[in-house]
């Protein structure tokens, strides 16, 4: 059992009993995984890309434990590659895994001529945080000659230990009714604890554990990318779009709050989103209704951050918050956005609001119609809980006959078109 345990250790973070008695099983395993070594023998490289602190390094060392590693996080491997991008690359051979590549744009030309001389799959593993600037340089030289994939924080199924999804028909849609029943405390506990594999590896206190990830991604990051003179200003900014998860993305309302143009508050969107703080989820276009509202709306990719850039601490607070609905929501939305990354597919995620505010929470649009998602933080059902989903399916032109009501509840309604199933189920 300890040899067994051993060999799948490279997948696996030991968990114990969080601080707030939320108990998770021992091993997480990436859902991504099958993925990434499947196109490992296709491609000659491969991209792994992602927000800091994903768990990119620990993953791609585990999946290739023959490569050498270099991090070019290292100022001194950093300056080599950079003043003989084909001498370094010469120098250490193919089969090499390069952490945080986006540093030494030099490389790319060089990693071209190799694989385009020596065509073997999997020659050279790539990672990278600030995921925008290797996914320009991958755009204008390696193109045809790389595979992407984007590694999220863990999903609520990873964390538990539940097996992954077949395929994208299967995320969010198949109910698991065998699931054990997740109590309503130990919910609490994971919004708060948010997803960041270290947190769990590592048993550490989130709320520090945030608070030092705010710090350094604005230090190094934001400071590396963008020219601002006052950081105070950005983090302001990243504490309006935690107050505005889950809502409609006005820029103009950022603009006017911070006291900056509406051009720099779209700058600064980009830079959230790219490097994986928050992504964007677009209005569903169906002329089902000419009058729908087509401005997108903003989600954090994770709970735990979102917790604690409102200034939730505890439990109770989170209890009470009046954002709980939207931090709920926010989870639930992010946990199917990462599923579909887990597929290395890009995510298919839309939501439908018309301007006299009827509105369909999430839809999953599998290229013929959408699959409409309405989410509540509730234990009790009532029926006007499916009224915006059936308004929806009703609209002219419609053939959607099915959708779901996501809730903290029992299941209701299993036999009509619009259950209501328990979050923990999907």
């Amino acid at each position: 059992m300890q040899l067994k345990l051993l060999t799948y250790i490279y997948l696996c973070c030991n968990l114990t009993i969080l601080r707030f008695n939320l108990i998770i099983v021992i091993m997480i395993k990436r859902h991504i995984t099958p993925y990434i070594l499947k196109y490992s023998k296709e491609y000659p490289i491969v991209a792994l890309v992602g927000p800091r602190q994903s768990g990119k390094t620990t993953l791609v060392k585990a999946l290739f434990p023959t490569y050498k590693y270099l991090s070019l996080e290292n100022i001194s491997l950093r300056a080599a590659a950079a003043a003989d991008p084909e001498g370094f690359l010469t120098t250490h051979g193919s089969y090499l895994i390069l952490d945080e590549v986006q540093h030494v744009p030099e490389l790319f030309s060089s990693l071209q001529q190799q694989v385009d001389t020596h065509q073997e799959p999997g020659q050279y593993i790539l990672t990278g945080s600030s995921q925008f600037l290797l996914m320009e340089k991958i755009t204008q030289t390696l193109a045809g000659r790389v595979v992407t994939f984007k590694l999220m924080p863990l999903t609520y199924t990873e964390l538990c230990g539940y097996r992954r999804e077949q395929g994208a028909s299967c995320v969010c849609l198949q109910p698991h009714p065998k699931r054990p029943k997740f109590h309503q405390e130990r919910l609490y506990a994971l919004l708060l604890n948010g997803f960041y594999p270290r947190i769990y590896d590592k048993h550490l206190d989130s709320e520090k554990w945030y608070e030092n990830y705010i710090f350094t991604y604005v230090e190094r990051d934001v400071r590396s990318l963008l020219n601002i003179r006052n950081l105070r200003t950005f983090e302001q900014f990243l504490l309006l779009c935690a107050s505005r998860s889950a809502q409609l993305l006005n820029y103009s309302d950022l603009a006017t709050a911070l006291g900056v143009s509406i051009a720099t508050v779209k700058e600064w969107i980009t830079v959230l989103e790219t490097s994986g703080i928050i992504f964007i989820l677009s209005p569903y276009f169906e002329n089902f209704s000419k009058r729908v509202v087509k401005t997108p709306k903003l989600y954090f990719v994770d709970p735990g951050l979102l917790c604690h850039l409102l200034s939730i601490r505890t439990i109770d607070h989170l209890k009470t918050h009046p954002l709980i609905g939207s931090i709920f929501e926010t989870f639930m939305i992010s946990e199917c956005y990462k599923r579909f990354c887990n597929l290395g597919e890009k995510p298919p995620l839309y939501f439908w609001r018309d301007q006299s505010q009827k509105e369909v929470d999430l839809l999953i649009y599998d290229g013929r119609q959408g699959w409409p998602v309405e989410i509540k933080f509730s234990q009790s059902f009532h029926a006007d809980y499916a009224k915006s989903i059936e308004y929806w399916m009703g609209l002219t032109g419609n053939t959607t006959k099915q959708g779901v009501v996501i809730y903290c509840g029992d299941p209701v309604n299993l036999t009509k078109s619009i259950p209501a199933l328990p979050w923990y189920t999907l």
